[in-house]
């Protein structure tokens, strides 16, 4: 059976690991402490004297082909991006939400609505921990929630509180440790695609600490960037600005910087291609196709969310929420805007399919010019 050896060689060593955490997360959630981080947030042993071999890590890393086929049809998974029931493009109706959102808030409405409601008892989320930081985090309460939303020069990966990388949202896999001792029984999970395969994975294999996981909301993702010093001062050489100006960051077909004086430094994705994560590069999912809901600021207008119902959980979100806590896009391009509606989702839509089809297309070269390595070296 394939183990967490198995993974060190030809995850790590081959620069796949996305440092989602699954695989810590669950050793440490059955106290096994034969895993950690590492100060660089990639998993490692601990204590390879307390490993069973019981080969879970190995079928839950979301870089394994292990279990592909029962997460698919967990959620019903369908070519070419996912399962899509419905489009639509939303934003929150809480104004203080709005002001600190990356987008239109739609993610921390419906949280904010489920918790409000007594439908969830808690949120993996990740709370900003300065401007090149975050920190993973339980959110129990509505101001708890709103004091995580919008994104940042950061990740949080690992137990690895103060990082040198970017991703819109990146909450850590050991934040769900925290259920324990809170006693969560009703846990929504935010989180990237890569982060999204894991928890399926542990779902498919009924395993803690997904147990309590009851709705799973998901991230477009572009990939992730590494800021230290140097690169960070690269980026405010090309982006002319200074870092500690910078209000909030967001990704779309470009990175979007929003200034403290109003103003949005916008620049191609090709600017930060140079500091890109290894693992990204090889990681087809944009659109987090596992998840309930899928979130992202590409395709609509800025200060709007779209959305992405991929299952009959995620759906009957969105109709709990939708007028509640969220409110849908209104066209005025005809005197109804029901067409105008119809039409911008459609174009919203197509932006998203497009986006994910390139992003398949660069892992799929990336991981052919990888197997051409592998076989040379062989």
């Amino acid at each position: 059976m394939k183990g967490f050896g198995d993974i060190l060689k030809h995850v790590h060593e081959n620069n796949l690991c996305t440092r989602c955490g699954g695989c810590v997360s669950f050793c440490t959630a059955m106290n096994y402490g034969a895993l950690d981080m590492d100060e660089n947030g990639y998993p490692c042993f601990k204590d390879e004297k307390q490993c069973i071999e019981c080969g879970i890590c190995h079928m839950i890393c979301p870089e394994t082909n292990d279990l592909d086929d029962d997460i698919k049809n967990m959620v019903h998974w369908e070519a070419p991006a996912g399962r899509i029931i419905s489009t639509n493009i939303f934003r929150t109706t809480d104004q203080a939400i709005r002001q600190n959102a990356t987008n239109g808030g739609a993610v921390t409405g419906i949280l904010m609505h489920l918790m409000h409601n007594g439908l969830i008892d808690a949120a993996v989320v990740s709370r900003q921990q300065g401007m090149l930081s975050r920190q993973p985090s339980l959110a129990s309460s509505p101001d708890e929630l709103l004091d995580t939303c919008g994104s940042f020069f950061d990740t949080s990966h690992g137990m690895v509180q103060y990082s040198e990388y970017y991703a819109a949202h990146n909450p850590s896999y050991l934040s769900l440790e925290d259920m324990k001792n809170f006693k969560a029984s009703r846990v929504a999970f935010v989180g990237t695609p890569c982060q999204v395969a894991a928890l399926r994975k542990m779902q498919a294999l009924g395993v803690v600490p997904s147990d309590c996981i009851h709705l799973v909301l998901g991230l477009f993702c572009s990939g992730n960037f590494a800021f230290d010093d140097k690169a960070g001062k690269h980026l405010e050489k090309v982006g002319r600005f200074n870092l500690e100006d910078v209000r909030k960051v967001d990704i779309k077909d470009k990175l979007h910087i929003s200034l403290k004086d109003g103003n949005i430094h916008v620049l191609p994705l090709e600017e930060l291609d140079f500091n890109m994560r290894p693992a990204c590069r090889f990681c087809g999912d944009y659109t987090a196709e596992f998840a309930d809901l899928s979130f992202g600021g590409i395709g609509s207008e800025e200060g709007w969310t779209t959305v992405i119902a991929r299952t009959q959980t995620g759906l009957d979100v969105l109709k709990k929420t939708e007028g509640a806590t969220l409110e849908a896009f209104n066209s005025q391009e005809t005197k109804s805007g029901l067409a105008g509606n119809e039409n911008k989702i459609s174009k919203a839509l197509h932006r998203v399919l497009r986006k994910s089809e390139l992003k398949k297309d660069m892992a799929g070269r990336n991981r052919e010019t990888l197997n051409t390595q592998a076989s040379t070296k062989a």
